[in-house]
């Protein structure tokens, strides 16, 4: 297709670096992203339209991955190296030579040829949290984002005719979260929080974007294998075992900490919150489920009996007036 086509529609022709901001310590840095031949433009103008919406969604998955491209981090004075895998993604993990305190660190990824040539950069951030008691994983769709997943017409409906800026938060979710950052710490201090979702990469702008405007905590993103733009339909339906994967890895890199996690019953967040508790026996403090389903009893009664033998509080809930007041009665506040 013509280049000055696409670039009139908001499509970056010219091969670029996208780095996702990353986490970590000292001992066990990790920083995501991929590497793309074809790539959307930030959208930087938002409308009511549904048409435009429609089309706002598709440049997100109208991307080109480029796999085994030779990738380079640099590191203060460190320096590593990998490929990308067959769509595109690459991640590195790492141990920093030098101490890194808490807060963001800027960081630099290229993209070399066979003669160490640079062909195009992206730059990043690694996020490392202040040492407190507690993190906070939390799924995004119906959990905090209204997305209708138990429904796919609806889901899909919403997620075509709506943007990032008037998709809806739950009511209450803002206050839930600002008191999760601050839960058990004695000063202001934020806990770490993490969103992770089985949304696909290509909608990390949008999610982010999201967030910012309802003024969540701003977290990291853990998301699931890029898409084309053929698989839109399929949005948001990758197997579900990545995102307790995704989980695993953020708990093992921070085992000091205990973890809130909450989910929602419209998908297998229950089985999974299962798993990581015998995954990791005495490190989750409290759970919690929004209801915005008919389905999934045994799976909830099942989850239930679990977190009541371990004396681990539970929150079955709809509204988040009703998470707050239980996360006050259980001390995270």
């Amino acid at each position: 297709m013509n280049k000055r086509l696409l670039k009139s529609f908001g499509i970056n022709t010219d091969v670029s670096v996208k780095v996702y901001k990353g986490f970590g310590h000292e001992h066990n840095l990790v920083v995501m992203g991929h590497v793309l031949a074809v790539s959307s433009k930030p959208t930087t103008r938002y409308y009511k339209s549904i048409i435009r919406n429609i089309f706002q969604l598709f440049k997100l998955f109208f991307v080109k991955p480029i796999p085994g491209a030779r990738i380079i981090l640099k590191w203060n004075e460190q320096r590593f190296e990998t490929k990308t895998e067959d769509d595109g993604f690459f991640k590195f993990e790492w141990k920093s030579d030098q101490k890194v305190d808490a807060g963001l660190h800027k960081l630099e990824v290229d993209y070399v040829d066979e003669h160490s040539k640079l062909i195009a950069s992206g730059k990043g951030e690694v996020f490392v949290p202040h040492i407190t008691q507690l993190g906070v994983i939390s799924d995004i769709d119906d959990t905090f984002l209204v997305s209708h997943s138990a429904t796919i017409f609806k889901r899909l409906w919403t997620l075509f005719t709506h943007n990032a800026r008037n998709r809806r938060a739950f009511e209450g979710v803002r206050e839930h979260y600002e008191l999760l950052e601050f839960a058990a710490t004695p000063d202001e201090t934020p806990n770490p929080l993490f969103y992770v979702s089985s949304s696909e990469w290509n909608l990390y702008d949008y999610l982010t974007e999201f967030v910012s405007i309802q003024k969540l905590p701003e977290g990291i993103f853990m998301l699931s294998q890029l898409k084309r733009w053929y698989q839109l339909v399929k949005t948001g339906k990758t197997k579900h075992e990545g995102k307790f994967t995704r989980a695993v890895r953020i708990m093992e890199t921070f085992p000091n900490q205990q973890f809130v996690l909450l989910g929602d019953n419209s998908q297998k967040d229950p089985e999974i919150y299962n798993l990581l508790v015998d995954h990791f026996p005495g490190r989750v403090k409290a759970v919690y489920i929004r209801k915005v389903a008919k389905r999934n009893h045994d799976t909830i009664a099942l989850l239930e009996s679990r977190l009541a033998k371990e004396k681990i509080p539970f929150c079955l809930f709809e509204h988040s007036s009703d998470a707050i007041a239980h996360s006050k009665a259980v001390g995270l506040k």
